[in-house]
Parts: C-alpha cells; structure tokens; sequence
C-alpha cells in the first residue's frame, strides 16, 4: 500500500479506539506526528496500536509499564505531548 493510504489508515485506527481517552491521545498525536515519522516508526506504532485501550493508558499515564522497553521511545513521546510527569 502506498505511504499515504497507510498514514490514513493508522490515524483511523488511533481515532477510533474502545476507549475515548485512547482515542483522544492517539488521535492528536497522530495527526500531529505520523506524516513526520519514518518507516520504523510507523511500524511501531501500527503495532501500538494492536495493544489494548487499558494498557495503553496505563503505561502513558504512568501506572505501568510494558514487559519490555519495544515501545519505550513512543511512550515517552506521548507523555510528551501531553506533559506527563514520570
């Protein structure tokens, strides 16, 4: 598929979640950040995506983190955005 239908694709999936707190951090972050992101990034976060709404929020509101650090760096960028004290 092509960059552009993949970008559209992502940022409908980050719109449209189980959760509206999911939605609203993934939309805005999303349309902020994926036409600046390159491959890899892209891939990591499609695969973002596939996590569910709960531990999403959890590990970018802080009460947890991931079994591993593969989603460390976008992690971050959404506390970021979001200023979100550790």
């Amino acid at each position: 598929m092509d960059r552009e239908t993949h970008l559209k694709r992502l940022y409908f999936r980050s719109c449209h979640r189980g959760s509206k707190e999911t939605d609203l951090i993934l939309s805005a972050y999303a349309a902020a950040h994926l036409h600046h992101m390159d491959d890899a990034a892209l891939n990591a976060f499609e695969d973002f995506l596939e996590e569910s709404d709960n531990d999403i929020w959890d590990w970018v509101s802080g009460k947890s983190l991931p079994e591993n650090d593969r989603y460390s760096a976008l992690i971050e960028a959404l506390r970021k955005s979001y200023a979100i004290a550790d």
